[in-house]
């Protein structure tokens, strides 16, 4: 059996900012973090969170964004130091969310300081969004990361993949698929189409209509900041999909508690049996309980690509 840990949407502490960093859509975000968000986001529930993953020790741990809130300089040279104390590059997949890009930066002083936890296997740290979508492949599983991140105009948080990211990815899921191997499609932005306008993926029909074509076995999502279910039909039958509520949601936020997923993958004659246990934190915020469990059975498609 393979586990894999599944967290999202850290959003760790705000640093203090000067006004010339604040221009722009990051005065809008800074402020709404200290009106609104620091209130969300406990530092203490994610490191319950954290914790919990290392007692539980998954054979791989998954982060599908939004480390940070406006894409500070001062935030992602925290957010590396924070991914160190979590675990090594070789342990975590890492893929960013809609607040990783919150406006342009200098890849060198924002995302490529996560270079190493970006990157496919056997390829130098990330140096640019064009690495995207990479592929690690860790025992039965191929882990394919997607990057929806793009800067946004002040008040969207949507995302888009493109159409050249859809079609490497389609190659890559159809190779990934003729090996045999668990398919899991790592993405920020939830790939629905009835997802609110101004938070959705703006190209998720492309990206629905891929999967139709050459499917895979569990599609990984972040945003929506909760844990649920949906699916997408695959060639072999509906493919889930399913999000995960922050790993910093405070107990007392419209969000419940923190929570992360537990993803134990086994092979079945006919597909794969994937076992989901949600686990959140306790309510006196120490250490993490089972919430719930779901089972799901993905048949492989006979002939794939």
């Amino acid at each position: 059996m393979f586990t894999l840990a599944h967290l999202s949407d850290p959003h760790l502490p705000m640093p203090a900012a000067r006004a010339a960093d604040l221009l722009g859509k990051r005065a809008t975000g800074y402020l709404n973090w200290w009106r609104h968000r620091v209130h969300v986001h406990a530092p203490e529930a994610l490191a319950g969170i954290v914790a919990d993953i290392k007692a539980q020790k998954p054979d791989h741990v998954a982060l599908t964004g939004d480390l940070v809130n406006i894409s500070l300089p001062a935030e992602f040279r925290r957010a590396a130091e924070w991914l160190a104390g979590v675990g090594g590059p070789d342990r975590i997949t890492v893929v960013p969310g809609n607040h990783d890009v919150y406006v342009p930066t200098d890849w060198r002083e924002s995302l490529g300081l996560w270079g190493t936890y970006l990157a496919g296997d056997g390829l130098p740290p990330a140096d640019g969004f064009d690495v995207f979508p990479t592929l690690r492949r860790r025992g039965p599983v191929a882990l394919l990361g997607l990057s929806t991140g793009v800067p946004k105009p002040p008040f969207l948080a949507t995302g888009t993949l493109g159409e050249a990211q859809i079609a490497r990815a389609e190659r890559l899921l159809a190779e990934t698929g003729r090996e045999g191997l668990c398919r899991v499609v790592l993405i920020h932005h939830p790939p629905l189409t009835t997802e609110k306008p101004f938070k959705s993926l703006t190209d998720a029909a492309a990206f629905q209509a891929m999967i139709r074509r050459v499917g895979c076995e569990l599609v990984l999502h972040g945003h929506n900041h909760r844990s649920e279910v949906a699916r997408i039909d695959g060639p072999a039958g509906p493919v889930p999909v399913i999000g995960v509520t922050s790993a910093s949601a405070a107990s007392g936020s419209k969000y419940g508690r923190a929570r992360y997923h537990l993803i134990h993958i086994e092979r079945e004659a006919a597909g794969w049996r994937l076992g989901v246990e949600v686990r959140a934190l306790r309510a006196e915020g120490i250490g993490c309980e089972p919430d719930g469990q779901l089972v799901f059975r993905v048949v492989v498609p006979g002939v794939v690509g």
